[in-house]
């Protein structure tokens, strides 16, 4: 499973995955790509699947990712060793 966000929704990309890869895409569509099949009426098709609970998660993640690149404990390397240095990004990605 890929999980994404609105800008990898193409078609394309979609359909490499499934296809070539055998790979599900949990990625949710943009309000203009949604509006361009209900347009077309039955020959738009149907719309690609969608979890909101998985996406939801993968939110959490990368919120929880970019808090730990935010925080500039690593970039000033105030500890020595590697030990330290790895205990330290340890801790802050439990907090």
């Amino acid at each position: 499973m890929v999980l994404g966000n609105k800008a990898y929704s193409a078609r394309a990309i979609r359909n490499h995955l499934r296809r070539r890869r055998g790979i599900r895409a949990v990625i949710p569509q943009p309000a203009d790509q949604a509006a361009h099949p209900k347009r077309l009426g039955s020959r738009g098709g149907r719309p690609p699947v969608f979890d909101r609970g998985t996406c939801k998660q993968r939110t959490t993640v990368a919120s929880c990712i970019n808090k730990l690149k935010r925080w500039h404990g690593p970039v000033t390397r105030y500890d020595e060793t590697s030990t330290v240095y790895f205990a330290a990004v340890f801790i802050r990605s439990a907090r």
